[in-house]
């Protein structure tokens, strides 16, 4: 086995096992995020809709990176193609969340 095969293995390996960390991650922020929201949202708390997106648009980052890592283990067009289109719906969604949080951030200077 060569050097480059050995760390191609590595790098295959590490991907892997990094994938569902990053993917956990994304899960657990936009629970909490939902949570904290909620609990915004029954004490009538003004930034609530401003938590929550922050919230979402961080954890569809860490989604969004866990992703990007699938791209270096794809082999076939098809698993490209999928994959492609996942991010490009994740980075739509991150993108509008975005625009909502600078909305909100307006029209909360604002008043």
């Amino acid at each position: 086995m060569t050097m480059i095969e050995i760390l191609e293995l590595i790098l295959h390996y590490l991907v892997e096992a990094t994938i569902p960390v990053f993917e956990l991650i994304g899960v657990g922020i936009i629970i909490a995020s939902g949570i904290r929201g909620f609990y915004s949202y029954v004490c009538r708390k003004p930034d609530t809709k401003l938590t929550l997106a922050k919230g979402l648009a961080m954890g569809l980052e860490f989604k969004l990176g866990s992703e990007i890592l699938r791209t270096v283990v794809v082999r076939e067009w098809t698993e490209i193609a999928t994959v492609a289109g996942i991010i490009a719906l994740r980075a739509a969604l991150t993108f509008l969340i975005h625009w909502e949080i600078k909305e909100e951030e307006k029209g909360i200077d604002a008043d």
